[in-house]
């Protein structure tokens, strides 16, 4: 799926009673043309970036084995003195942390293809060197066998079909922390955060959507009190997938957008230590089901589905951000409306929630409206970026804290036409 752009040029909520009250709160917001800035290295993943210092850094690409794509070192860092100027960084401006190496199939350690997509700021260390990595890693059955002993790691089995057609196998994804004591210059991998197991994967013949077998993946993550919260998407079966008893609203039931947590003192050591959210609380262990954030799901009958089916209907790949101005919580995302993974919309929500300890907070999200649309194109990883105004700059913005105004970047596809790029300015009004 990370890598949906090369298939172009091979071929041609449970919605009906919330459990928690929804808030109505629907800011204003206006888009208008801007000086276009097209990214200059290769995105296909949020865009995790850091105030170091007085440096701004962020941490674009791909890293690490694949057997369908092929090798990647395509996961760099780039600096500058604000975000305006590192967006505008040429090519040769980008350069390759030091990452840890994949370990064999049956060996423990780091398997398969990492993304960036959030990286976490440790507020002990004042230099601002200390950093958390969330990343989205894909696996196939030919990188992380399974293993009976841990329950880990994927069987062979009726395994559905990938994005480069029929003998290539779809990917697995799940979501882990890397720690950096030097900006980011260098990575160590503290294992997985939140993952499904074999036993939830979608296969063959239900399963015709051409990209994940199931799975976590694209996420967003956001501190605060004392846990860091990961919205990410949902893609497996929400139980145990058994072929005769498959049911598609079942499994549409279990999708979308959902939420983690980790406390901030188990990032150094995480595996295990998250739970999911499963409908009262964070209450689920990290590698078994829990329930989506209801108000992100697209009802059945306006066009909602499953992730496995070729037809889809439902947001995916949110992009989380605190907003000063308005004082609530933003999220981005995309809509999948077809096989593999195609949508030309991207969506906004809203939770006024400051404090997302408390009780249900993190699901109080308000409906999802249309932000923005690019007919024939498909559309991913929509972020809010800071602008470079001098109040941006100064109150030291990033794409996780941002005001008034911020700058909306898309990835936009279709063939002969790929880019990361903005051509538009937000404003916001209360």
């Amino acid at each position: 799926m990370k890598n949906f752009l090369n298939i172009l040029f091979f071929s041609g909520i449970f919605f009906s009673a919330c459990q928690w009250k929804l808030p109505s709160f629907n800011p204003k917001f206006t888009l208008t043309t801007a000086e276009k800035i097209k990214f200059n290295s290769f995105v296909d993943c949020n865009m995790a970036e850091v105030w170091v210092g007085d440096t701004f850094r962020i941490f674009p690409g791909k890293y690490g084995e694949d057997p369908v794509w092929g090798y990647s070192l395509n996961l760099k860092y780039s600096d500058g003195k604000n975000a305006h100027d590192v967006f505008k960084n040429t090519a040769a401006d980008f350069f390759d942390p030091v990452m840890p190496k994949n370990v064999a199939p049956k060996e423990d350690g780091l398997h398969g293809a990492v993304w960036f997509e959030t990286v976490y700021q440790d507020i002990k260390d004042s230099s601002g060197k200390t950093l958390y990595g969330i990343y989205h890693n894909e696996n196939y059955p030919e990188t992380f066998p399974f293993n009976e002993k841990t329950g880990t790691g994927y069987n062979n089995k009726n395994w559905p079909q990938g994005l480069t057609g029929l003998q290539s196998p779809a990917a697995v994804c799940r979501i882990g922390i890397m720690k950096s004591i030097d900006g980011g210059k260098s990575w160590e991998n503290k294992g997985i955060f939140i993952e499904d197991l074999d036993s939830r994967m979608i296969l063959k013949p239900h399963n015709t959507s051409n990209t994940f077998a199931g799975g976590v993946g694209d996420p967003s993550a956001a501190a605060s009190g004392d846990y860091l919260y990961l919205f990410y998407g949902e893609y497996g079966y929400p139980g145990v997938y058994n072929e005769k008893k498959y049911s598609e609203d079942v499994e549409w039931q279990g999708q979308c957008i959902s939420v983690a947590r980790i406390a901030l003192n188990d990032l150094d050591n995480p595996v295990g230590k998250a739970k999911r959210w499963d409908g009262n609380g964070f209450n689920t262990p990290y590698n078994s089901f829990g329930k989506p954030v209801s108000s992100l799901q697209i009802p059945r009958e306006k066009g909602g589905g499953p992730a496995s089916s070729p037809t889809g209907g439902f947001h995916w790949g949110p992009s989380v951000s605190w907003n000063s101005y308005l004082n609530c919580w933003v999220m981005m995302m995309g809509e999948v409306v077809g096989k593999s993974w195609v949508g030309s919309q991207v969506y906004i929500s809203f939770n006024t929630n400051a404090d997302l300890t408390e009780e249900a907070n993190s699901q109080e999200w308000t409906t999802p409206q249309l932000f923005f649309e690019k007919p024939g194109y498909t559309l991913w990883y929509p972020s809010l970026q800071p602008t470079n105004s001098d109040d941006d700059i100064k109150k030291k913005r990033t794409c996780l804290k941002l005001g008034k105004k911020a700058r909306f970047f898309v990835k936009r596809m279709k063939p002969g036409d790929d880019e990361y790029a903005s051509e538009h300015i937000v404003e916001f009004e209360k």
